[in-house]
């Protein structure tokens, strides 16, 4: 399915909202770290919803099968390799979204290291593994971010969405490199948020809490923890994917035009309840 890129008024006017308001279809929505997880179920469902989703990601085998998927459900998507802690690689897939669409209209920062992590005191992380978490998790949502702002700022109109974690909150241990970055994504959308309102660009931040995928991690919950943390939430049931779908889509829309600067949990209501 062809879908024409959705156009804007420049800025909020401050019009009440409408039911329309809260459509993302027509907008060119680019997923990072979307060829597996979250990141895919994100891509596909913003495809569905009638976006234009632009799947990126280092593994361009996975990001074309995901780009597939959305193909024969009658969406739109485009496979991107990139590396999001390299700056050309950044650019270039900018480069590549807007040469095809001619504009950006929303950015996914869910690109990031985690899955393959093995839990260890934070002493014994290796220096090289605690740089590259942080350049691909706090550096590489930067970059991204960057690369796309110039072409928000013209169009008057932007949506950037971060993914930091509830192990900020939950201090969770022998991950610290992975807190340790998650924290400054929170940090980076509040500063974002200030330096970009006024182009009519909003910066949230999501917290998901433990989201089980179809990605293997180097360290799996057992069912037990698993058990243990869904009854320490409000809603006492695992968190799969498709329950950050409508958030997202909400924050992409022109509906939450005036929400900004925030980081929304989106967890069961673990963090309320602990």
């Amino acid at each position: 399915m062809t879908t024409t890129p959705q156009t804007h008024t420049p800025h909020d006017s401050g019009v009440p909202a409408s039911a329309r308001d809260f459509s993302v279809e027509g907008r060119v929505v680019i997923v990072t770290g979307a060829a597996q997880g979250i990141g895919r179920e994100l891509a596909r469902q913003f495809a569905a919803a009638g976006a234009l989703a632009v799947v990126a990601d280092l593994d361009i085998n996975k990001a074309e099968s995901v780009a597939k998927e959305i193909h024969d459900a009658g969406g739109t998507g485009l496979a991107i390799k990139v590396n999001v802690a390299d700056e050309s690689s950044v650019n270039a897939m900018v480069d590549t979204v807007i040469n095809t669409w001619g504009r950006i209209d929303v950015l996914i920062n869910n690109a990031s290291i985690f899955a393959t992590l093995e839990k260890v005191p934070f002493d014994q992380i290796p220096v090289a593994q605690w740089e590259n978490v942080l350049k691909v998790n706090i550096t590489g949502t930067y970059l991204c971010a960057r690369g796309v702002a110039e072409h928000m700022r013209k169009a008057g109109f932007g949506r950037i969405i971060n993914v930091s974690s509830d192990a900020v909150t939950r201090g969770t241990v022998n991950y610290l490199h992975y807190v340790t970055s998650k924290s400054a994504v929170i940090g980076m959308t509040n500063s974002l948020a200030r330096e970009l309102g006024s182009y009519g660009i909003t910066v949230n931040c999501i917290r998901p809490g433990s989201v089980a995928t179809e990605v293997e991690r180097a360290v799996n919950p057992t069912v037990a923890v698993r058990e243990r943390a869904a009854s320490l939430q409000c809603i006492p049931r695992g968190m799969v994917p498709t329950d950050l779908v409508g958030i997202m889509l909400f924050l992409a829309s022109q509906a939450s035009a005036f929400i900004t600067g925030q980081t929304i949990a989106c967890d069961g209501g673990y963090t309320h309840s602990s």
